[in-house]
């Protein structure tokens, strides 16, 4: 009886219609590992849907470790972003649990890029990840340790949750 449960569970769950971005008023929160050349650390982001394909949101950034030659105090480990992502999930029509989201974002470091993919598993859980890299960066002050930190290519992988 147990393995009836069990087996009746499992198909459905993986039965669950999970939808990756819904549009107007969908609400993502992610949170995973910042990976780059400098530093590693956790990246957090809200994301909020203003349409069908346009979401704005935050996001945020906390290097905890970091190369040995900088010294880097809070301001340089910590980088808040606003960002505009266009999710194009159902333009491309692959899956209804995948999207696909270029963006822009302007942060406390630079202005930049991002480009992310999300999956859902089941209607409130899914992975993702992301590339986020600088377009412009607003100074070339290279004694500061927050140059090297915020302003190169980034790797984010993690957890997405619907809220």
């Amino acid at each position: 009886m147990k393995n009836i449960l069990l087996i009746l569970a499992l198909v459905s769950v993986s039965l669950l219609n999970a939808q990756a971005f819904t549009g107007k008023g969908d609400q993502k929160f992610q949170v995973g590992a910042n990976i780059q050349d400098e530093a590693t650390g956790i990246n957090v982001t809200y994301d909020y849907g203003l349409g069908e394909n346009i979401s704005v949101g935050i996001s945020s950034s906390y290097a905890l470790g970091i190369d040995d030659r900088l010294d880097a105090d809070f301001g340089d480990r910590f980088d808040l972003r606003g960002r505009f992502s266009a999710n194009l999930g159902n333009v491309l029509n692959i899956d209804d649990n995948f999207d696909l989201y270029p963006g822009l974002n302007i942060s406390l470091k630079n202005f930049g890029g991002h480009l992310g993919a999300r999956y859902f598993f089941s209607e409130g859980f899914g992975v993702f990840t992301e590339a986020t890299f600088p377009l412009a960066k607003y100074s070339n002050d290279k004694s500061d340790a927050g140059y090297y930190i915020h302003n190169q290519f980034a790797l984010n992988i993690g957890a997405v949750f619907n809220l």
